[in-house]
């Protein structure tokens, strides 16, 4: 047992000490989960606009109306507004010229330019700007039609202050149409996309030690270390382990820094952690499986990179698998992301027990079981013939 743990603490020093993973294993999660949260998660709404223009009536209310609605707003010139916006750091610029604001002060129609971005929100960020300008509107036209009918300004502002303060505001209650919308609804921003690329990236992490399996097979690491007081069945034992010490390096690492910068909520953390155990097991047994099934390092890698992509993808760790049409959910079925996603999704969303991902875990501890003893079968079946 110690020889095995032996190279199993081997496999994962040589993971970390890989300059080129750096970057992959501590960085590119993370920034991954931070663009999906702010893309997709829920409080991703907040809009940028700028808004161009002389200071007139139209333009101080037009931002603070904006404002109101927790929209980032910023004053440049029309240029500079056209630059950002092309550059994809605004949702919407709004050129406010002298036209639009006479045609306000007089309560006629106004017409402003208004030039969207291509980002995801900029639909939103503009109907936003339309609610503002047609707000406004209807407050200048009754400030109006109090003055026509000879109230001072000054006192027609009041009274208008005073009706708004003695109104009630209309309540909003959000009636879900199904379970899904109410179930995403309360997911946290960065939830999603901490679950999804955490199945992504350590099934990629163990992929990637099949390349090192091949070279110390080339180089004959492997028959030197049989040469020594090491069994076959030590060096298999160690082979897995220290794969499956990977996966759950990587796994663990974005638990924990995902919670601690973003704030993910992964629920019932133990049973977390024992959907992440099961799942580097299957990674580690596909990991050695591949290993031993190629000869050469980059085919390896370009396999394992290829092949970790696209079981991401069919298993929701890009799109969640409730927006898959039913064809495409069952053949994700055959993946063991997509048992795993429906774990973390049980246990993060729906605050789900042991008796709830029972079946998902069972599945994952079979996936595991068949490829580790392929993986095994498959690197004695190496060793024998090497030797």
């Amino acid at each position: 047992m110690t020889n095995a743990l032996t190279v199993a603490g081997t496999e994962l020093r040589l993971f970390l000490r890989d300059r080129s993973n750096l970057f992959f294993v501590f960085v590119f999660p993370l920034l991954l989960v931070l663009m999906i949260g702010l893309q997709f998660g829920e409080g991703a709404r907040a809009g940028r606009v700028a808004v161009s223009g002389a200071e007139t009536s139209l333009q101080a209310g037009l931002v603070a109306q904006l404002e109101d609605e927790d929209i980032v707003v910023t004053d440049p010139g029309w240029d500079d507004a056209l630059a950002l916006l092309a550059r994809g750091r605004l949702d919407v610029a709004v050129r406010v010229d002298g036209a639009a604001a006479t045609a306000y002060d007089a309560g006629e129609a106004v017409t402003l330019e208004v030039v969207r971005g291509s980002s995801s929100n900029a639909q939103v960020v503009e109907q936003e700007v339309r609610t503002a300008v047609d707000a406004l509107r209807a407050e200048r036209s009754r400030a109006l039609a109090l003055e026509a009918h000879g109230v001072p300004v000054d006192r027609a502002q009041d009274a208008l202050a005073a009706a708004a303060r003695d109104v009630s505001a209309p309540q909003l209650e959000v009636a879900y149409v199904d379970e899904l919308s109410k179930e995403f609804a309360g997911l946290g921003q960065f939830d999603f996309g901490a679950s999804g690329q955490l199945l992504l990236f350590v099934f990629l992490g163990c992929l990637a030690g099949s390349a090192t399996l091949i070279q110390a097979r080339r180089l004959g690491v492997v028959a030197r270390m049989l040469a020594g007081p090491m069994t076959a069945g030590q060096l298999v034992a160690g082979q897995v382990l220290g794969r499956w010490a990977i996966g759950l390096f990587q796994g663990g690492y974005i638990m924990l820094a995902s919670s601690v910068l973003f704030g993910v909520d992964w629920g019932n953390l133990p049973l977390s952690l024992l959907v992440l155990l099961l799942f580097s097991l299957v990674a580690s047994g596909a990991a050695i499986l591949l290993g031993t099934l190629l000869d050469n390092e980059g085919a390896a890698g370009g396999l394992g990179v290829g092949l970790g992509l696209v079981l991401a993808a069919l298993g929701g760790s890009m799109l969640p698998l409730e927006l898959f049409p039913d064809t495409i959910r069952r053949i994700a079925d055959l993946t063991p992301h997509a048992w795993a996603y429906d774990a973390f999704a049980e246990i993060q969303r729906r605050g789900g027990n042991l008796v709830d991902v029972l079946p998902n875990l069972g599945v994952l501890a079979a996936m595991a079981v068949l490829l580790v003893s392929l993986g095994a079968w498959s690197l004695r079946r190496s060793l024998a013939k090497a030797m």
